[in-house]
């Protein structure tokens, strides 16, 4: 009796967050907003005013400057600081933090500021390797007779207009073997690490059929000289190069996580000698950004302290967020606007967000629906919509995986107005959440607003 074999597809598991749809600004290189691209919607004003710093910033003519994002709850203040990461890419250093951060870290507020500073701003050095680059022509490896000790051999290597044989050592025969190099192989060995890198077979072996695969790749052999001088970049955070520089176990101190605080003459020492590299053209400076959302959650050690850093040459592009009114600077007993001190405030770029209308609101709930793959019926989409006008987008946003479950859950392969009455009844929003607390607020403990006292409470 012949065996029955079941056979399983595997998918893999991606987790979708809040702004995972986010793929960049939405426009294009006249700076054109258009109103659905890249994942966001509307905004077209706030887009197209970080489109312009984006440029100042790709353009390297931009830095140690503030640029606040300012607007209401759920108008897309994370989502625009995102897409402007996004659009920057990975080579300009991009540092995300949360106000409240600065507080639950293990060092002095100023020095987290500093580090989160150190990180927006990479060096980019340049260095000259020597490369030996050619063609193999002949791998010889003696093994001892006895089975254990040092390998020894020689490797021939050859270009268009010479041929040299190397010795060996372990090392390097270690790694031939390890990248499975043999004769016909064109090769490109770092004279410094040791490194060999299989760059593809050479057009004179194309008749090898015993070593021809499906992904072998074909190059020319080589001309003129084995060894030759090749420039090489990195790019790496003036707070990687403070780890290292600061700690006895050096570059292995970054796997470490817990970095500490820092001495400020470490900093000098390595300021003065990045500012030498500049002069002498081995390194030059990536401005960067560093986005700090709730801004308003700093205190005014912080604002001071920031407001000092923007003047400093090597400072990063500093964006921050914020849905406060005006409202008390923490650490003092003064009111400005977002809880920022007017004299930083004065030194800022800022950029403010409106609330979406009805028709963005539904274009931003489809986004989301496409993006987790919920197939939504139209009426359903109307709903969750006007849902979205009474309440807000963040809690219809919620109510789309909650009614996806309970659709999946009647078997239904698409969600309908009844599933979102459904979940709409489940999970109150604010708004009924206040109500309930103001109709049973004699039964619950500690009430404040039964007799009088407490902060203001403002739901909208």
């Amino acid at each position: 009796m012949a065996n029955k074999i079941e056979t399983k597809d595997v998918i893999s598991l991606e987790r979708i967050g809040a702004h995972t749809h986010i793929k960049g600004l939405g426009i294009d290189e006249n700076l054109v907003v258009k109103d659905i691209a890249d994942g966001l919607v509307g905004q077209q004003a706030a887009r197209k005013a970080l489109g312009v710093i984006l440029r100042m910033i790709k353009q390297e003519k931009i830095a140690g400057r503030a640029i606040l994002i300012a607007g209401k709850p759920g108008t897309g203040k994370t989502a625009l600081a995102l897409a402007l990461a996004q659009e920057l890419g990975s080579e300009t250093p991009f540092t995300s933090i949360a106000g409240s951060e600065i507080f639950s870290l293990e060092m002095s507020k100023v020095e987290a500021l500093q580090q989160a500073l150190r990180r927006s701003i990479g060096v980019r050095i340049k260095e000259e390797t020597e490369i030996i680059k050619g063609e193999v022509v002949e791998i010889q490896i003696d093994r001892p007779v006895t089975g254990s000790g040092q390998k020894q051999g020689k490797l021939t290597i050859k270009t268009v207009d010479m041929e040299t044989e190397y010795e060996l050592g372990q090392k390097m025969i270690d790694c031939i073997i390890k990248e499975k190099v043999q004769s016909g192989d064109v090769i490109s060995i770092d004279k410094a690490t040791g490194k060999i890198s299989k760059l593809g077979r050479s057009y004179a072996r194309t008749r090898d059929h015993h070593v021809t695969g499906a992904n072998v790749q074909f190059v020319q052999c080589p001309e003129g000289e084995l060894q030759s001088r090749q420039e090489v970049v990195h790019t790496v955070s003036l707070h990687e190069i403070d780890v290292i520089n600061s700690r006895a176990q050096g570059f292995l101190a970054l796997f470490a996580g817990d970095t500490g605080e820092i001495k400020s003459e470490v900093r000098e020492q390595i300021n003065s000698k990045v500012a030498e590299w500049r002069e002498d053209g081995k390194a030059e400076i990536v401005p960067g950004v560093l986005f700090i959302d709730e801004v308003h959650m700093l205190d005014i050690e912080c604002f001071s302290y920031l407001n000092r850093a923007m003047e400093h040459d090597l400072a990063p592009v500093i964006i921050m967020a914020s849905n406060r009114g005006i409202t008390r600077i923490r650490g003092t007993s003064h009111l400005s606007p977002h809880g920022i001190p007017t004299d930083l405030l004065d030194r800022m770029l800022i950029v403010s967000t409106n609330p979406y209308e009805e028709h963005e609101i539904g274009a931003i709930l489809k986004l989301r629906c496409d993006e987790e793959d919920i197939s939504l019926a139209d009426d359903a989409l109307e709903l969750l919509t006007k849902i979205g006008i009474e309440t807000s987008l963040r809690y219809v946003m919620q109510l789309i995986t909650s009614a996806a479950l309970v659709c999946s859950k009647r078997n239904g392969k698409q969600v309908s107005v009844e599933d979102i009455k459904r979940v709409y009844s489940l999970f109150v929003d604010v708004k009924r959440s206040v109500e309930f607390l103001k109709e049973y607020e004699k039964e619950f403990m500690f009430s404040d607003s039964a007799s009088g006292g407490g902060d203001s409470m403002m739901i909208g």
